[in-house]
Formats: structure tokens, sequence, C-alpha cells
């Protein structure tokens, strides 16, 4: 995949069908919030497309590669005293993995929420079995604040959390 473009884009209802087949998968599920469904169905898909398209400001995008839909990636935007943070999430679909793409829409995306939506911090948090999530963060220059021992539970085991955050340029 040498000399791939990949964007960030809003997601559209044509893009229904891919968004649920690439989503369709216990191994991306198994790294998600349980609030995402699995299965997740072209119902599920168009559900979210639409709230989606309901953001002011965008906060959900389709990740694209070379024109193909591979991924989501969004900001969660905090409130309260919070208001000036978001939470990075993203997924990459199963065939397109291992080959960077999900380093540079965290790049996009970061660059997005620190420049576009003036915010002044972004982070992650990362299940404790998914190195090459931590990675991509890493390479984003996101750096880990700590570890949040035991304090995820998915498939019915108990996980630690890996919390990474970045700051905008003026907060650092």
């Amino acid at each position: 995949m040498e000399n791939q473009k990949i964007k960030i884009r809003k997601l559209e209802l044509s893009d229904t069908l891919e968004l649920a087949k690439l989503a369709n998968n216990k191994n991306i599920w198994n790294n998600l919030r349980d609030y995402i469904p699995y299965p997740y169905s072209e119902s599920d898909a168009e559900t979210f497309i639409n709230f989606t398209q309901t953001q002011d400001p965008q906060q959900s995008f389709g990740i694209e590669c070379n024109n193909e839909l591979c991924g989501v990636i969004s900001l969660i935007l905090q409130n309260d005293v919070y208001r000036k943070s978001a939470e990075i999430g993203y997924w990459i679909g199963q065939p397109y993995w291992g080959n960077g793409i999900a380093t540079k829409a965290v790049k996009l995306i970061t660059q997005y929420g620190l420049k576009k939506l003036n915010l002044t911090r972004i982070y992650a948090g990362v299940f404790e079995n998914n190195i090459a999530s931590m990675r991509t963060l890493e390479k984003n220059g996101y750096s880990k604040e700590g570890v949040f021992r035991k304090a995820i539970i998915k498939n019915g085991k108990t996980l630690d959390e890996h919390r990474y955050f970045i700051l905008s340029e003026n907060q650092e």
C-alpha cells in the first residue's frame, strides 16, 4: 500500500453497506466500547451515519484509503469543565490492518481537533492488549499518562486501560 492516499471525510448513507461489513467483526469489537453493537448490521451503520450527519461541529469521520472506506475515527467532545477536551476513538477494518492507515488518520483528526476545534487536550483510553493502537498514538506524539488498573470489563475479563494524551502547542 505504498503511496496510499488516506483522508478522513464525512460519512454518507452510501457507506452503509461497507461500514456494516467492516464493523461486523469480533476482532474489531474486542477493542471497542460495548455500546457499539456486535453483530453490527446495516441498520446499525445507517443509524450511526445519520447520527454523524447531525453533528455540529463534525466529530465522526470515515477513514478512506485510496478511495475506499476502511474505518471510522471520532472525537468525542467533552462538556462542563472538560469542554476544551475530547476523547479520540477509531478503528480500522481488518483487511486494512498493518498498513499505517490508523497512524495517518489519527494525525489528521488530531490536527483537526487542536487547530479547527481549538481543543487544548485530546486523550485516548486503550485496552491493555491493543498494542497496535498504543503505537499509533505514540507515533503521533501522544504520551502515556498512566495505566488505570483493572478499569475495563470486556468479554467477561477485567483489563487495564492505558491512557494517552496530547496537548495543543500553547498548553505544553
